[in-house]
């Protein structure tokens, strides 16, 4: 999958299908695409590192993870990756809708589920050599691979199975959790702000006018975002705009000062000076070495 087929998928929203909610597709950082920038989906998410060694940033906390790490990722949590030194990280992303297993249907199942999918039950976001279950829920992913490379007719009822099992020893395996109110009012600033972002792009957008969106002082609003996210708002909004440019030069013909306006750029020297700085080539370089 390469950055813009990623970028897409992400934009669309679009991760399963409605009568089997449930995907899974291999990547690797950085040769697919650079790295995955914060985001969050109504998805649950398993990240299984299959080579390599990278981060995994999960509700604004950092993850070092190598070969044969799994990460957790519940509904709604932010998460992001990226490289880390030069190592390359090849990971399968296993991502389903929690009404794959019956949460939220008044299902028994799903009601057992429920507190973790909520956030009430405590679990290791984590999932290594370290924890007793480990070579439990490793078989899980191992058995659901190769149902899901041979697509044996009914295939479908294994992986639910197996994905079934491998909760069962998450939830055996826990306790009620005391909800992190700071670091939940975190996250949630976090996302408004990368909400605004994705509404307002295309516009010019001030330091002033984000930190007011989350009822922010400007230099509050800038030292927690550079905190949080690990550059500047403005590094981020550019950044975050010249994505949207790579995706309009790849997929449309529209011309490079179309591209530049409707992705927010103040001027079009000012565009092509950021993307060169970005990726080292103009945007018409870009866009003709790709095609």
């Amino acid at each position: 999958m390469n950055f813009l087929q990623y970028e897409t998928y992400y934009e669309n929203k679009s991760h399963t299908m409605p009568n089997f909610p449930y995907n899974t597709y291999l990547c690797s950082i950085p040769l697919d695409f650079p790295k995955v920038e914060m985001h969050w989906h109504s998805e649950a998410e398993l990240i299984v590192v299959k080579k390599g060694r990278g981060i995994i940033e999960v509700d604004l906390k950092s993850y070092d993870v190598e070969e044969g790490n799994m990460l957790l990722i519940l509904p709604g949590q932010l998460h992001s990756i990226k490289q880390k030194e030069n190592c390359i990280m090849e990971y399968e992303n296993i991502i389903f809708e929690p009404s794959f297993l019956g949460v939220n249907d008044g299902d028994l199942c799903g009601e057992l589920l429920m507190p973790l999918f909520q956030g009430k039950l405590s679990h290791s976001v984590k999932i290594d050599e370290s924890l007793s279950y480990y070579e439990n829920v490793s078989k899980c992913i191992e058995r659901i691979d190769k149902l899901c490379s041979e697509k044996a007719y009914g295939y479908q009822l294994g992986v639910k199975g197996n994905l079934f099992l491998f909760f069962c020893n998450i939830i055996q395996s826990h306790t009620e959790a005391a909800p992190d109110v700071q670091n939940g009012r975190s996250i949630e600033k976090i996302k408004l702000i990368l909400s605004y972002i994705s509404e307002n792009y295309m516009h010019k957008i001030t330091t002033s006018e984000a930190a007011a969106a989350c009822y922010y002082s400007d230099s509050h609003f800038m030292r927690f975002f550079k905190a949080a996210m690990g550059e500047s708002f403005i590094q981020y909004l550019n950044n975050y705009r010249l994505r949207i440019a790579v995706q309009l030069l790849l997929s449309t013909n529209e011309s490079i000062i179309d591209i530049a306006e409707k992705t927010g750029f103040e001027n079009l020297s000012y565009f092509n000076r950021c993307f060169k700085k970005r990726f080292g080539k103009t945007p018409g370089q870009y866009r003709n070495e790709a095609r």
